[in-house]
């Protein structure tokens, strides 16, 4: 599933992020790589998601948050 499909308040395993390489690499740095846990903390009417990462709130779009494969964490 991606990003966007999510449920808030949920915390997801991230898979895999396949976007432009340029915003990949600007994810990674900001803490958002495969592997890592995020919490979905709301979804926007227009596709906006905020999510949290390691303690940082962050806030992307549609086609970003398409790009973001998760998965539920256990």
């Amino acid at each position: 599933m991606t990003l966007s499909e999510g449920v808030p308040s949920t915390v997801y395993h991230v898979l895999g992020v396949q976007v432009d390489p340029s915003i990949e690499r600007r994810l990674a740095a900001l803490g958002l790589i495969s592997g890592t846990n995020i919490t979905l903390l709301n979804k926007k009417k227009r596709g906006a998601v905020i999510f949290s990462v390691r303690g940082t709130r962050f806030a992307i779009g549609k086609v970003i948050a398409d790009g973001i494969l998760v998965e539920v964490a256990e």
